[in-house]
């Protein structure tokens, strides 16, 4: 039995596809034959994908075909239509009020992808989302047989050797907050603005705050983030736009506190980084962000700037109650083991395959 993969796309160093490949690795230590099918990827992923439409060599009623859903994909279709069983992992889709006043396209794409969720309810042996937060979302549109697959994450790499250049630029004896993700608006940057505007008002007038993530195709939000932040007279915010794996590892080496005040998220992979990092996080406490942070770091369930920016203070000052919290997320981060997915990974695929 062969058990695959598909996706629309494999990028270089998102969540999603290092996921996919970190999937690949376990199935093939456990001795499936494995392969990711893709209709684009990135030149410097071409050793690790085969265009989907190779597929019709490969398939057969006795593989498993993991699914990774996207919006409006002609590998959907064909997913939809061989006779292999059938996995579909759900990552989420950001609802499109979100970019109503920014993105056209992606209003109208998230909007079609809530509608495109209910097209597999009866074609699929298992649909799982990577929280339980995204699988009550699957059984809400019908699907009876779900399950939850939080994403496998490769945490070794962030042991590796940070970019000098990043690390001598920002390693600079300054508080640090950082937040990493896409600047789009459910993440809610202008929020960590605001934060961060108190903070280093009242409390650490040479604090800086660094706001890592790719705008690219996002520059309407990004112009409305920087005007936001000449509005409020600050200064030592950065925004990094797109960056490599090695500068991602020297603003985590950098950072002093891990600051999330997104409202949408279906998993929330970088707070599993800042854990790793020993990076004390603040989360408010949206969509799956309270179930990635498994009890560790500090949850908010209101948005009180001021107070948050207070409570940032308390934990720079005082060194016992920080060593508590970093404690506390290694401790809430054994879920997310690579062993502990792994062994979740194998177990759906076989309920699958008994399906």
């Amino acid at each position: 039995m062969d058990v695959h993969q598909f996706a629309t796309s494999l990028s270089y160093g998102d969540a999603i596809s290092d996921e996919m490949l970190e999937i690949q690795g376990v199935l093939r230590e456990k001795g499936f034959r494995s392969e990711i099918f893709v209709k684009m990827f990135d030149p410097r992923s071409a050793g690790y994908v085969k265009d989907y439409r190779e597929y019709k060599r490969f398939s057969s009623p006795e593989n498993v075909v993991i699914f990774h859903f996207s919006i409006g994909s002609p590998v959907s279709k064909l997913f939809s239509r061989v006779p292999d069983r059938k996995m579909m992992i759900y990552h989420n889709i950001t609802p499109h009020d979100y970019f109503v006043d920014s993105h056209r396209i992606l209003t109208r794409e998230c909007y079609k992808g809530r509608l495109e969720i209910n097209l597999f309810i009866d074609k699929v042996d298992l649909a799982v989302g990577d929280s339980e937060f995204n699988r009550r979302e699957l059984e809400a549109v019908g699907y009876k047989a779900t399950g939850v697959l939080p994403i496998l994450m490769n945490f070794a790499k962030f042991d590796g050797r940070p970019d000098p250049v990043t690390t001598r630029i920002f390693d600079n004896g300054k508080t640090t907050l950082l937040y990493v993700g896409r600047l789009i608006p459910n993440k809610k940057f202008d929020d960590v603005i605001k934060t961060f505007y108190f903070y280093k008002r009242y409390f650490d007038p040479e604090a800086q705050l660094i706001l890592a993530g790719d705008y690219r195709g996002l520059e309407r939000h990004f112009a409305a983030l920087q005007e936001l932040a000449a509005k409020l007279r600050i200064t030592d915010v950065h925004f990094s736009g797109h960056i490599t794996f090695a500068e991602l590892l020297a603003f985590y080496r950098t950072a002093d506190f891990y600051i999330s005040m997104s409202e949408h998220e279906g998993f929330g992979v970088p707070i599993l980084e800042a854990f790793y990092n020993r990076i004390p996080v603040i989360g408010y406490a949206a969509g799956a962000v309270e179930e990635t942070m498994n009890g560790g770091g500090v949850a908010l369930y209101a948005k009180d700037f001021l107070r948050t920016a207070a409570l940032i203070d308390r934990i720079r000052s005082d060194d016992s109650l920080r060593t508590r919290i970093v404690q506390g997320q290694l401790e809430a981060l054994r879920k997310f083991s690579r062993e502990n997915i792994s062994r979740i990974l194998l177990d759906l695929v076989g309920r699958v395959r008994r399906a």
